[in-house]
Formats: structure tokens, C-alpha cells, sequence
């Protein structure tokens, strides 16, 4: 072997490599100009979209905007779409007026130890058929065709509240479809507490439709029951039940998540792709602050993130990767990860032929320095990003809080569930502390008190590493041993 050879090619290949990211880093400075780049900013946190609460008519706006930029910049609506909108069927729904079950001598009220999520205006006695969690092998010899079914809440190896949530549109559905006339879980989770849940739910919510062609909502409730006593007794026979609900308000609403595509320019790898995705919804109004403020703009949570995919819509529509990006602006993320969920479950798309998720989801900022990658040493593609946050003076961490469960708590789990690598590219955060809960779900979240050079910077970087993984022959992988692997390999193949 000639060692001299050796080492020049390798000397060759490190330049070329070095005026390669030089020439990507020139090219994004030149595109992204400041003053285009911050407008779509601004207009996303404005006072005039009211906060982008997904059950208010300005979040139609918002979509409006996001579609035309896509367009603007060149992605192309995807084949079996609404031109640019996927829509999605909701069901919002208020508390009731009055909601009572009468069981045992004893009467239940709602706001206390019932919490009425689903249904509508119900008066009557019942008859009762318990069926484990709820799950399809739970109705085995079971007729539930004219009863209510009681199960109890979550299953063993889902008990966090967002799988409790997750859960419950899986079991109504299933109930449903067995003929039931609705659902009772029965709920017995220590770890997060029942009061804690009733100030959350004891509000108007907004989940999935889980039959959009009914007329009527399918009656579902949660029953405080931490002992397990009262479902053991429901069991053993007492097994009528009679419920009021009364003044209980339901309305469907049609969502939409916001989808593009730029294909990719490389005849085999064209066929996969990148999807970069953020959430465009937030919280919209709520009490006023002492200075008279009620508009959650959501400057971090995330407009910035969904002026990232505009960004991206930009760059790649200029300068198409070797694949293809898929440009996903997710609906009702506030409301339990719904638009992103939806979008998992009816995919426009093989889900196999998406390689990688790099989605954007935020809570705040305490370093500039730093983008803080929630899933960052889980993938093959961590040098990626490393690489592209470095080439714009900025240092790639992994999460800090783990103890927050963040990895678990935005849309990106819904796709690594279905195995597809998903990390999240956050703002930089050293801790979850005073500085990232001063503007954490707080009409202070304002453009006006961002720092926008560190906007600039953070576009930069994820359009950097979108392009560095779209570009990799290689396709990212989860690393070994990953929980979400297993899965991984079911979608992809061994």
C-alpha cells in the first residue's frame, strides 16, 4: 500500500468535505435573507391570530399562511391531499350542566368524582358490563350491545396521561364499534394525582373524532375509583348504573395540518424522505394578565418552528436535496399531539418511505449558544446536526431534563412509535428553570422579547442538518438497543 497515497486522498477528501459545507452554509446565509426570514415570524405570534387556539377561526389563518408560503417557495401539495391541507376530524365538547351517576346508594357528581369527557345529554338506567382495560381481547364472550362498558383506565404498560389519553380514542372507538352505548374508566393511577386531572379536564377539550359520520358524540367517561373498589364490585354483579348528564356541549370542527413536498433530485433516493415538521397551534386566550394581556402569542411554542419549515420550504425549494422533504405543519398539538397522530394513523404515504423526522417543538431558551436536540445520541445521524449547529457557532446538546419526559411529550413520539428516528430540535436549554417557565405557556411568549439573531442562527442549523441526513447515501438508523429499534426494523425491514 502506498502510505503517501493514502494520506493525500484523505487530505483531498477533508478539503473537498470542508468547501462542501463552506458552499452549504453560503448558500443558506444567501437565502434566507433577515427581513423575510423574521416577517413570517412576526405574522405567526401575532396579537391578530389570537393565540392559533386549533378550536378558534384564526387558526385558519394561520394554515392560509403557512400553505401559501409553501407554494410561494415551490413545495408541491402531496398526492391524495386537499391541495395543501390534510384535514383532520375534531370533536370539541364543553362540561355539562349537570352530570351525576347514581350507583350503590351513592351518587357521583361531575367536577368531583366524574368527569364526563365525551358524549352528550343522557338520562336513564343502565345496564353495566365490565371488560378489563377495554381492550379487543377483553370483549371475548362479551355481549356489550345496548350497555355501557366499564374498564378500567389506560392498560398496564401505557399509564402515562398522554397514553391514558391515547388509550381512551382507542376504547371508545372499539366500544363503539362492539355496540356499547358508551365507556366508564374507572381510574386508579397514583402517579398522577385525580385532582390534578379534574382542574385540567373540567374545562372544554378538543380530541379526534373517532366516528365523524355520527350524528352524536359517543358518550365517555372517567370514574375516580384509586382503590379498584368499585369496578371489583361491578364485577361481582351490581350492575345497573343510572346517569344524568345534562347541558353538555358538542361541536365538530374540521382541523387541518398543513403538508408539502420537495422532491429530491437523486433518481433512487428520491423515493425517501425527510420530514420536517412543527407544530403551528397554541393555546389562544385566556385570563389577562396585570397588564391587560389575554393573547398567548406562543413565540417559542412555535411559531419559531413553524417559521423554520417556512425557511426550509425556501432553501430546499431553491436547492432540492438527493431525497425528497416532506414539510409537516401539525394541528392541536396543545391538545394532546392530535394533528401529528392523525396524520401517523392515515398517512398519505407509506410510512416506510419516510427515513427521518427532525421535527421542531419548544418551550423556551436560557443559552444562545446552544440548540438543545431532545433525542440527540439515539440516531446514526447525531454528527449531522452536530456538524450544522457548530457551522453556524452553535453547540448541538442532548436533552438536560430528562426527568421532564420531553422526548415523550411532542409529535415526534408519534412517529417514533411507528419506528421512524425522531428527534426534536429544540432552542437552547441548559435546565428547565425560571428563565424557560417565564415564557412557557405564558402571553409573555412574544417575538418582541426574542432574541432574533439566535432565530436566525437556529433556522440555519436545522436547515443544515436536514439537508446533511437528506443528503447521506446512508440511511439514519436508531442507534442499537433503542427502545423504539424493535418497531424500527418492522417498518423498514431487517
Amino acid at each position: 500500500m502506498n502510505i503517501k497515497l493514502v494520506s493525500i486522498g484523505f487530505a483531498y477528501l477533508l478539503m473537498f468535505s470542508f468547501f462542501q459545507a463552506t458552499a452549504q452554509k453560503e448558500n443558506i446565509d444567501t437565502i434566507l435573507q433577515e427581513a423575510e426570514a423574521l416577517s413570517h415570524f412576526k405574522f405567526l405570534a401575532a396579537d391578530e391570530l389570537m393565540g392559533r387556539d386549533p378550536a378558534r377561526p384564526e387558526i385558519d389563518i394561520a394554515a392560509l399562511y403557512i400553505a401559501n408560503q409553501f407554494e410561494k417557495y415551490g413545495a408541491r401539495p402531496m398526492e391524495g391531499l386537499n391541495g395543501y391541507y390534510q384535514q383532520v376530524p375534531f370533536m370539541y365538547s364543553s362540561p355539562p350542566d349537570i352530570g351525576e351517576i347514581h350507583w350503590n346508594q351513592d351518587t357521583l357528581h361531575h367536577g368531583n368524582e366524574l368527569l364526563v369527557l365525551g358524549g352528550q345529554d343522557i338520562s336513564g338506567e343502565f345496564e353495566l358490563v365490565v371488560a378489563g382495560y377495554g381492550l379487543e381481547e377483553d370483549y371475548e364472550d362479551k355481549d356489550v350491545a345496548g350497555k355501557w362498558v366499564v374498564v378500567r383506565v389506560g392498560a398496564p404498560d401505557r399509564l402515562s396521561p398522554s397514553e391514558l389519553f391515547a388509550a381512551g380514542r382507542e376504547k371508545t372507538a372499539l366500544a363503539q364499534e362492539k355496540g356499547a352505548l358508551g365507556l366508564i374508566e374507572m381510574y386508579n393511577v397514583p402517579t398522577t394525582p385525580w385532582s390534578l386531572l379534574v382542574n385540567y379536564l373540567n374545562k372544554p377539550q378538543m380530541g379526534l373524532d373517532t366516528n365523524p359520520d355520527a350524528d352524536k358524540a359517543f358518550p365517555y367517561l372517567w370514574m375516580k375509583d384509586l382503590t379498584g373498589e368499585i369496578i371489583n364490585a361491578m364485577n361481582s354483579g351490581a350492575n345497573t348504573m343510572k346517569i344524568q348528564v345534562a347541558g353538555k356541549i358538542n361541536k365538530k370542527i374540521t382541523g387541518k395540518n398543513v403538508v408539502a413536498v420537495i422532491p429530491g433530485t437523486d433518481e433512487d433516493l428520491k423515493e425517501e424522505y425527510i420530514m420536517l415538521s412543527a407544530h403551528y397551534d397554541h393555546l389562544g386566550i385566556g385570563t389577562a394578565n396585570a397588564a391587560g394581556d389575554s393573547i398567548y402569542n406562543g413565540a417559542r411554542d412555535n411559531a419559531v418552528g413553524t417559521a423554520a419549515l417556512i425557511q426550509a420550504a425556501h432553501y430546499f425549494g431553491e436547492n432540492p436535496p438527493k431525497r425528497s422533504v416532506l414539510l409537516c405543519a401539525w394541528t392541536a398539538e396543545e391538545k394532546g399531539l392530535l394533528g401529528s397522530g392523525y396524520f401517523a394513523d392515515n398517512p398519505p404515504l407509506d410510512l416506510s418511505n419516510i427515513i427521518f423526522n427532525l421535527n421542531i417543538d419548544n418551550a423556551g431558551y436560557n443559552d444562545t449558544s446552544l440548540v438543545t436536540v431532545i433525542g440527540l445520541g439515539r440516531t446514526s445521524a447525531d454528527h449531522h446536526i452536530q456538524d450544522a449547529a457548530e457551522a453556524f457557532g452553535l453547540e448541538a446538546i442532548a436533552d438536560p431534563a430528562p426527568e421532564q419526559g420531553l422526548y415523550d411529550r411532542s409529535d415526534n413520539v408519534n412517529f417514533a412509535k411507528k419506528g421512524i428516528p425522531s428527534p426534536t430540535f429544540s432552542l437552547g436549554f441548559t435546565a428547565f428553570d425560571q428563565d424557560v417557565a417565564a415564557h412557557y405557556h405564558q402571553v409573555t411568549d412574544e417575538v418582541g422579547n426574542f432574541d432574533l439573531d439566535y432565530a436566525l442562527k437556529y433556522w440555519k442549523s436545522f436547515i443544515l442538518s436536514a439537508e446533511n441526513i437528506a443528503n447521506d447515501p446512508n440511511q439514519p438508523l436508531w442507534n442499537a438497543g433503542d427502545k423504539y429499534e424493535p418497531v424500527s426494523k418492522t417498518l423498514y425491514g431487517d
